[in-house]
């Protein structure tokens, strides 16, 4: 039950993405007026947290976790990229996929920021 509830939430958020990319025109009342840059930002900052929270659950050391979340979430948005060759109406951006990974750097600072205390082992080394 414990792992369910730690990968349950990012895995139904990637369907969620998925779903979405599927689609040629998803959300067209918020996409056309927001730069979908900013949706991108916040998608996958998003996504970075729901993995630091399923690889710090799991007992990953705070550096690993941090950093395997981090690039989970870059392959999973060039992975996103890549489908979208196949969706009528979209197309592959390297301009989305950077998007999606300063969203994953964000998602990932913001994490630690708050949800992580310092380590004082690193420090006192």
């Amino acid at each position: 039950m414990r792992r369910l509830l730690l990968w349950g939430p990012p895995i139904l958020y990637m369907f969620a993405i998925f779903n979405l990319s599927s689609q040629s025109d998803p959300l067209p009342e918020l996409t056309s007026r927001v730069w979908d840059k900013w949706l991108h930002l916040i998608e996958y900052g998003a996504l970075a947290v729901l993995f630091c929270r399923a690889f710090v659950g799991e007992g990953l050391s705070r550096r690993h976790a941090l950093a395997i979340a981090f690039v989970a979430t870059s392959v999973y948005g060039l992975t996103d990229e890549w489908h979208q060759m196949d969706v009528p109406g979209r197309m592959a951006s390297l301009l989305d996929w950077l998007a999606d990974t300063i969203g994953a750097m964000i998602g990932v600072i913001v994490y630690a920021i708050v949800r992580l205390k310092p380590d004082t082992t690193y420090a006192s080394r």
